[in-house]
């Protein structure tokens, strides 16, 4: 009796310590599952918001600033097709000249920029027309490593979704050009008064040297340094012909081939 008390007691302990690790085993698991269902929740969300864009005309993360602060915006769509081919090859000649031809991260220049951004300089560029849409769409404004780590893998994931011709839509559609006025349509009717098919090159070359500093500068009354600069992009743009070749419209269908009808056998 005695001895077999003095097990029971001992054996006490190591049951309640066993039901105290089950229990903070079980307390952990819930901590770290929290965080995975919410991470999980939201890939699940920007997949789903990404493939609706892919349909639909999106709004960027700036437009439901000023629709959430009762502002209101200027954006009228302009199919790509529709957009002047000074205007789209204006947007590769001063954005992103490898544009047909990486994946949606330059990782050259990307890896230029890390450089410099571990030496302690101020890294700018290397940003493509995809990473400027995947922040514009998913993304907050401003210069952060952490915005920048996570619009590398969201451009590439948009760059295969939309593909090249939706991209540079969704970009001619969203792109700040003004306070609270997106897109080159409203920027090319209140600049110009003309639509943005019916650019001219200087226009266009206009409009695109007012992307970094929308809100300081005007496509109607140009700084000198605007002037300038869009000089530069006018006299590249007729060489991005040859580097816009993604941007042609898919051809037609080929008509049904018909079918032969069997002749008659009977006779």
């Amino acid at each position: 009796m005695g001895a077999s008390g003095t097990r029971g007691e001992r054996a006490r302990p190591r049951g309640s310590g066993g039901r105290l690790m089950a229990r903070l085993r079980r307390a952990g698991g819930k901590w770290l599952r929290y965080p995975a269902l919410v991470l999980g929740g939201a890939l699940a969300l920007f997949v789903a918001l990404s493939l609706v864009a892919k349909l639909v005309a999106p709004l960027s993360t700036l437009m439901l600033r000023d629709l959430v602060t009762f502002q209101g915006f200027d954006r009228q769509w302009i199919a790509l097709d529709d957009a002047a081919d000074v205007l789209k090859r204006s947007i590769i000649a001063s954005e992103d000249q490898t544009f047909c031809s990486h994946n949606g991260v330059e990782w050259e220049a990307l890896q230029v920029q890390l450089d410099l951004w571990r030496a302690g300089e101020d890294a700018r560029g290397a940003s493509t027309i995809s990473m400027q849409v995947a922040r514009n769409l998913f993304l907050w404004q401003g210069q952060s490593p952490i915005r920048k780590a996570l619009e590398v893998p969201i451009a590439v994931w948009l760059d295969f979704v939309f593909g090249k011709r939706r991209m540079l839509e969704i970009y001619i559609n969203i792109a700040e050009l003004g306070p609270r006025r997106y897109g080159f349509e409203a920027a090319a009717q209140a600049a110009f008064g003309v639509s943005a098919g019916q650019l001219n090159r200087n226009q266009a070359a206009l409009l695109v040297a007012a992307l970094p500093l929308p809100a300081a500068r005007d496509a109607a009354n140009p700084t000198s340094r605007q002037v300038r600069l869009a000089r530069t992009i006018a006299a590249r743009a007729p060489a991005m012909a040859a580097l816009a070749t993604c941007l042609a419209p898919p051809p037609p269908p080929a008509p049904p081939v018909p079918q032969a009808r069997p002749g008659n056998l009977g006779g």
